[in-house]
């Protein structure tokens, strides 16, 4: 299991817009969204929505199911990382 999941923003940023050497002002622009709505995803802060994801496949960057599965992902390891409360089966053995 790996230790220290990378954020999907992070991924956008290193393989994507390094590469293209496209600044985060930029790529807000072209994808139609505010500069700090996109730092933020970059940054870590916050997560791909399902719009971005679309934005994303739009301008074309993959497709918005990629983002979102690696989103989804992402907030699943993040859970597997608490201590979840204890959890009693939905359905009771007979006895």
């Amino acid at each position: 299991m790996m230790h220290n999941h990378p954020h999907p923003g992070e991924i956008l940023k290193e393989t994507v817009f390094e590469p293209l050497d496209l600044p985060v002002t930029e790529a807000a622009e072209r994808l139609s969204m505010s500069r700090a709505a996109l730092s933020r995803v970059l940054n870590g802060k916050a997560g791909i929505s399902p719009d971005l994801a679309v934005r994303l496949e739009m301008a074309g960057v993959s497709t918005a199911r990629f983002w979102i599965n690696l989103q989804a992902n992402y907030d699943l390891w993040l859970a597997q990382q608490h201590k979840q409360p204890p959890v009693r089966p939905l359905k009771e053995t007979a006895a």
